[in-house]
């Protein structure tokens, strides 16, 4: 089983799948990595040699943040816009959408379960 960056790679997925397990790491990323190393995106994890695993693993600590630095990097700069108050930053105080999404109907992760008005009617239909 081959171990990068401390995540367990699945044995029998093709590489180019077993790469993307690693957070920070999509299809795109994996394919770029799996062309400059010259291995076969078609080959499972488990017929890896040790060569190739030490390629992959030199690529990505070297040119990626990658698993805990890329967690704690993205927990800081959403610190920051809490911090200086922007309206991102508010919104992700909240706990709301940010990126313009309707909240008066949906959105009900940020803002809860519903709670029912007592006394509010439909109108009538005529």
């Amino acid at each position: 089983m081959a171990r990068i960056e401390g995540v367990d790679l699945p044995k029998n997925k093709r590489i180019k799948i077993g790469l993307t397990y690693i957070y920070g790491v999509g299809i795109s990323r994996s394919t770029n990595i799996l062309y400059m190393t010259k291995i076969d995106e078609n080959i499972k994890v488990k017929d890896l040699d040790d060569t190739q695993i030490i390629s992959i693993r030199n690529i990505l600590s070297n040119n990626y943040d990658l698993e805990g630095d890329l967690r704690r990097s993205e927990t800081i700069n959403i610190k920051r816009l809490m911090e200086i108050g922007c309206y991102r930053g508010r919104r992700h105080r909240v706990n709301l959408p940010l990126r313009g999404q309707r909240t008066r109907t949906n959105a009900r992760t940020g803002r809860g379960t519903k709670k029912t008005i007592a006394g509010k009617k439909k109108a009538p239909r005529k």
